[in-house]
């Protein structure tokens, strides 16, 4: 699927990509992580076919740079940052529709799992888009179309608790079909969906290491929370994640994948919590 050898980028004296050797199977889930500067955004921007670079690197036998036109239509792409487009959300969406040779009322499907309708803001400039609004709209747009390879840049770092359960449901229904690269700088956001972790620091694989593939990514973990005092940011922070409770005692279901990341927020108002239970539903 992806292939590197010898991969090495600079930008005048900078080495930001330093002699990478790297072979990705076909249905493979990577976490890439590691922290600002190691090299990811140069990596996936290399992948993309928008850097040249030293070393020969290949996607499904395709070279990003001669072949990108051709290669851009088996990818879909989920950016860490929103392009400024002024066009409006429904002219990029029959743009890309168009380009992909797919109704555009496929994208409109997928944005409305994610919880927004298109509709309303289909006349709108995407640039004037709530940042969840504009990452609702760049997931539908990569997973609305059939793609072999889906590259994804902290893709569901401006989602709600429910978008995002819906983002997960989204990646469950492309297992077997795509190879899945996630990019994020910390590992509990993509760790339980992925089944392979490389980690880079100053342009290195510094770690490559195949991890437990067991979790569920469309399964929900119900939680049950009781608290020592009622707190009102704890509370709005539980009604936040779709819990429910009567100030005490908390319950509800989160996504799966999203229990490291919860227990994460938790550990915040650990003075408060009295009893914490989580029991994966069938």
């Amino acid at each position: 699927m992806i292939e590197l050898h010898h991969v090495t980028k600079q930008f005048k004296k900078s080495v930001v990509l330093d002699d990478l050797n790297l072979s990705v199977a076909s249905g493979e889930r990577i976490a890439l992580i590691g922290s600002n500067g190691a090299g990811k955004t140069t990596l996936i921007r290399c992948l993309l076919g928008e850097y040249v670079h030293a070393g020969e690197l290949s996607i499904l036998g395709l070279n990003p740079r001669k072949d990108r036109a051709n290669l851009l239509r088996r990818i879909g792409f989920v950016p860490q940052l929103p392009p400024p487009l002024r066009m409006t959300v429904g002219d990029l969406l029959r743009f890309v529709g168009e380009l992909s040779g797919i109704e555009a009322a496929r994208f409109d499907t997928v944005a409305a799992q994610l919880g927004l309708d298109v509709a309303k803001v289909r006349h709108l400039p995407f640039v004037k888009l709530s940042g969840g609004m504009k990452q609702k709209i760049l997931i539908a747009v990569a997973l609305g179309r059939d793609c072999e390879l889906l590259i994804l840049d902290e893709p569901a770092a401006n989602l709600d608790p429910e978008a995002r359960h819906a983002f997960f449901d989204l990646l469950a229904e492309r297992l077997g079909s795509a190879t899945m690269l996630i990019s994020s700088h910390r590992l509990d956001e993509v760790a339980p969906l992925v089944n392979r972790v490389l980690e880079l620091d100053t342009g290195r694989i510094v770690l490559d290491d195949r991890v437990a593939d067991d979790v569920a990514l469309a399964g929900r973990v119900l939680c049950r929370l009781v608290l020592r005092r009622a707190e009102p940011a704890i509370a709005k922070t539980l009604a936040e994640w779709g819990l429910t409770g009567d100030g005490l005692a908390w319950q509800g279901a989160i996504a799966g994948p999203d229990r490291l990341r919860f227990l994460g927020m938790l550990a915040r108002y650990v003075g408060v919590l009295t009893h914490i239970e989580m029991e994966e539903q069938a």
